[in-house]
Protein backbone atom coordinates (compact mmCIF):
# COMPACT_ATOMS: atom_id res chain seq x y z
CA UNK A 1 0.00 0.00 0.00
CA UNK A 2 1.75 3.09 -1.21
CA UNK A 3 1.37 6.05 1.10
CA UNK A 4 0.92 3.85 4.18
CA UNK A 5 2.23 5.15 7.51
CA UNK A 6 2.70 2.66 10.34
CA UNK A 7 3.85 3.27 13.90
CA UNK A 8 6.23 0.68 15.30
CA UNK A 9 7.72 0.41 18.77
CA UNK A 10 11.42 1.25 18.80
CA UNK A 11 13.77 -1.36 20.23
CA UNK A 12 16.90 0.26 18.75
CA UNK A 13 16.49 3.74 17.26
CA UNK A 14 17.75 4.69 13.84
CA UNK A 15 16.74 5.66 10.34
CA UNK A 16 16.67 3.70 7.11
CA UNK A 17 15.38 3.94 3.55
CA UNK A 18 15.32 0.70 1.58
CA UNK A 19 13.15 -1.87 -0.16
CA UNK A 20 11.06 -4.11 2.07
CA UNK A 21 11.68 -7.84 2.29
CA UNK A 22 8.88 -9.51 4.25
CA UNK A 23 9.76 -13.11 4.99
CA UNK A 24 7.10 -15.75 4.51
CA UNK A 25 8.07 -17.68 7.66
CA UNK A 26 10.15 -17.25 10.81
CA UNK A 27 13.86 -17.94 10.45
CA UNK A 28 16.88 -18.75 12.57
CA UNK A 29 19.83 -16.56 11.68
CA UNK A 30 22.08 -19.39 12.91
CA UNK A 31 21.98 -21.87 10.03
CA UNK A 32 19.34 -19.87 8.18
CA UNK A 33 21.38 -16.89 6.99
CA UNK A 34 24.85 -17.14 5.47
CA UNK A 35 27.06 -14.72 7.46
CA UNK A 36 29.47 -14.33 4.53
CA UNK A 37 26.88 -13.39 1.90
CA UNK A 38 23.72 -12.17 3.66
CA UNK A 39 21.61 -14.70 1.73
CA UNK A 40 19.00 -16.99 3.26
CA UNK A 41 20.78 -20.33 3.28
CA UNK A 42 18.12 -22.63 4.78
CA UNK A 43 16.94 -24.70 1.78
CA UNK A 44 13.61 -25.42 3.53
CA UNK A 45 12.76 -21.74 3.93
CA UNK A 46 10.36 -20.33 1.28
CA UNK A 47 12.69 -17.34 0.82
CA UNK A 48 15.77 -19.53 0.29
CA UNK A 49 18.65 -17.77 -1.51
CA UNK A 50 17.09 -14.30 -1.10
CA UNK A 51 19.58 -11.56 -0.24
CA UNK A 52 18.66 -9.71 2.97
CA UNK A 53 21.47 -7.13 2.70
CA UNK A 54 20.28 -3.55 2.50
CA UNK A 55 16.60 -4.39 2.97
CA UNK A 56 14.07 -3.45 5.59
CA UNK A 57 13.77 -7.04 6.79
CA UNK A 58 10.28 -7.79 8.11
CA UNK A 59 10.30 -10.93 10.24
CA UNK A 60 7.10 -12.70 11.26
CA UNK A 61 9.18 -14.43 13.93
CA UNK A 62 12.60 -15.73 14.74
CA UNK A 63 13.66 -19.22 15.66
CA UNK A 64 15.91 -18.77 18.62
CA UNK A 65 19.56 -19.46 18.81
CA UNK A 66 21.98 -17.56 20.96
CA UNK A 67 24.30 -17.56 17.95
CA UNK A 68 21.93 -15.31 15.98
CA UNK A 69 23.62 -12.28 17.57
CA UNK A 70 26.95 -13.48 16.16
CA UNK A 71 25.48 -13.83 12.67
CA UNK A 72 24.04 -10.30 12.85
CA UNK A 73 27.40 -8.96 14.06
CA UNK A 74 29.20 -10.66 11.16
CA UNK A 75 26.69 -9.32 8.62
CA UNK A 76 27.15 -5.80 9.96
CA UNK A 77 30.93 -6.10 10.01
CA UNK A 78 31.08 -6.98 6.29
CA UNK A 79 28.30 -4.65 5.14
CA UNK A 80 25.78 -7.41 4.31
CA UNK A 81 23.24 -6.70 7.07
CA UNK A 82 19.69 -5.54 6.53
CA UNK A 83 19.14 -1.77 6.63
CA UNK A 84 16.60 -2.36 9.42
CA UNK A 85 14.82 -5.16 11.28
CA UNK A 86 11.06 -5.12 11.83
CA UNK A 87 10.14 -7.87 14.29
CA UNK A 88 6.72 -9.15 15.34
CA UNK A 89 8.01 -9.80 18.87
CA UNK A 90 11.09 -8.65 20.79
CA UNK A 91 14.22 -10.67 20.12
CA UNK A 92 16.92 -9.64 22.56
CA UNK A 93 19.49 -11.99 21.04
CA UNK A 94 19.19 -10.62 17.51
CA UNK A 95 19.15 -7.05 18.83
CA UNK A 96 22.26 -7.82 20.88
CA UNK A 97 24.15 -8.44 17.62
CA UNK A 98 23.21 -4.92 16.48
CA UNK A 99 24.32 -3.41 19.81
CA UNK A 100 27.66 -5.25 19.77
CA UNK A 101 28.26 -4.23 16.13
CA UNK A 102 27.63 -0.60 17.07
CA UNK A 103 30.03 -0.84 20.02
CA UNK A 104 32.69 -2.39 17.77
CA UNK A 105 32.37 0.44 15.24
CA UNK A 106 30.38 -1.39 12.56
CA UNK A 107 27.43 1.02 12.63
CA UNK A 108 23.90 0.40 13.75
CA UNK A 109 20.50 -0.31 12.26
CA UNK A 110 17.00 0.34 13.57
CA UNK A 111 15.22 -2.54 15.24
CA UNK A 112 11.45 -2.09 15.47
CA UNK A 113 8.51 -4.07 16.81
CA UNK A 114 5.39 -4.28 14.65
CA UNK A 115 2.57 -6.80 15.24
CA UNK A 116 1.90 -9.40 12.54
CA UNK A 117 -1.41 -7.80 11.57
CA UNK A 118 0.43 -4.55 10.82
CA UNK A 119 3.32 -6.35 9.10
CA UNK A 120 0.76 -7.71 6.62
CA UNK A 121 0.40 -4.15 5.31
CA UNK A 122 4.02 -4.26 4.10
CA UNK A 123 4.91 -6.03 0.87
CA UNK A 124 8.21 -7.25 -0.48
CA UNK A 125 9.60 -4.84 -3.04
CA UNK A 126 7.91 -1.72 -1.71
CA UNK A 127 10.29 1.06 -0.68
CA UNK A 128 9.95 2.43 2.83
CA UNK A 129 11.54 4.95 5.15
CA UNK A 130 12.00 4.45 8.87
CA UNK A 131 12.20 7.45 11.17
CA UNK A 132 13.92 7.66 14.58
CA UNK A 133 10.51 7.56 16.30
CA UNK A 134 9.55 4.23 14.68
CA UNK A 135 7.35 5.62 11.93
CA UNK A 136 7.44 3.45 8.80
CA UNK A 137 6.40 5.35 5.67
CA UNK A 138 5.81 3.23 2.58
CA UNK A 139 6.59 5.19 -0.55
Amino acid sequence: MTGTLLRATVQIAGTAAAPILRLARPISFWGGVNPATGRISDPRHPDHDTDIAGTILVLPGTIGSSSSSYIMLELMAIGRAPAALVLAEPDAILALGVVVAREMGHGSIPVLLLPLAEQARLATGQRARIAEDGAIAVE
